[in-house]
């Protein structure tokens, strides 16, 4: 059954114990429909919920909420759950069905705001040409393990394997930056050792809501740190203003670099780099 996402907006007026009363009678409803709502997301300071469900069609989803309590979501799409389940995560739930933080209480709630996180080998063709196909697979597998045991250290989730860099998803953007100055260091202490067979990474990261601009789960965010990745030079870490944003008092090393032009982007882009040395 098509897995759907809906998103509403919501006043300052509406409490969290609104919305559980509004999924109570959700579920009270949808088995008429064929419909399954399974969890849902609350973005207080954005005012926004992201319901998740399993229905026929979204018009089946929307007369759920239509008969339930009048209230209609704003925009509805239609999600691949194994890309929602990579991005999001299984997400534990509270007695309502709010998604929760992983390891939280049943008081923090997750917002759904998602940190992505792109790597990329620096100049991986002209690296293979130079060591040969052997060497630089053995070079791309020390990556992939960096990278690897990065995310497991901080709790990123892999999205996807690109061959010459890896794309990972962050409930933190705390954690994401950090999982990238770790990156990088290690990257680092190989180079050391390994000077005819040394690599260089640049890493982008950008945050943001599920749905944002386009009917594509995450796929601003995505694209905007995979732009901030490209425009990178070797061995730096730039990150969205968003991410700086959301790690204040984190105490991490940002240098704001201004605004930049990205390809894809009808405006410059607020950037920052991270002192991933110090």
């Amino acid at each position: 059954m098509p897995v759907y996402m809906d998103i509403h907006r919501i006043g300052p007026e509406v409490k969290p114990e609104d919305v559980a009363k509004a999924h109570a009678r959700d579920l009270e409803v949808q088995g008429k429909y064929g419909v399954n709502y399974t969890k849902y997301w609350i973005n207080e300071s954005a005012g926004k919920i992201f319901c998740l469900c399993h229905a026929p069609n979204a018009e089946a989803a929307v007369q759920v909420h239509r008969e339930a309590h009048g209230l209609v979501a704003e925009n509805i799409i239609q999600v691949e759950p194994d890309v929602a389940d990579l991005f999001l995560g299984g997400s534990e739930l509270n007695s309502a069905g709010a998604a929760l933080l992983p390891g939280a209480s049943a008081d923090e709630r997750d917002p759904g705001i998602r940190t992505i996180l792109f790597t990329d080998i620096v100049e991986s063709t002209a690296l293979t040409n130079r060591v040969g196909d052997e060497a630089a697979v053995k070079l791309f597998a020390i990556h992939d393990q960096i990278v690897r045991d990065a995310l497991t250290a901080l709790g990123g989730r892999e999205i996807k394997h690109l061959g010459d860099g890896i794309m990972a998803s962050f409930v933190s953007a705390a954690a994401a930056v950090k999982c990238a100055s770790r990156v990088q260091s290690e990257i680092t202490k190989h180079a050391r050792g390994n000077e005819d067979g040394a690599i260089k990474v640049r890493i982008g990261v950008a945050a943001g809501e599920p749905v944002e601009h386009h009917n594509d789960l995450f796929g601003c965010t995505v694209q905007l740190a995979a732009r901030l990745c490209s425009h990178a030079e070797p061995e730096q870490i730039l990150v969205s203003n968003v991410v700086a944003e959301l790690c204040e008092g984190k105490a991490l090393p940002f240098q704001e670099l201004g605004e930049v032009e990205l390809k894809g982007f009808d405006h410059p882009v607020r950037v920052h780099a991270v002192g991933w040395a110090s």
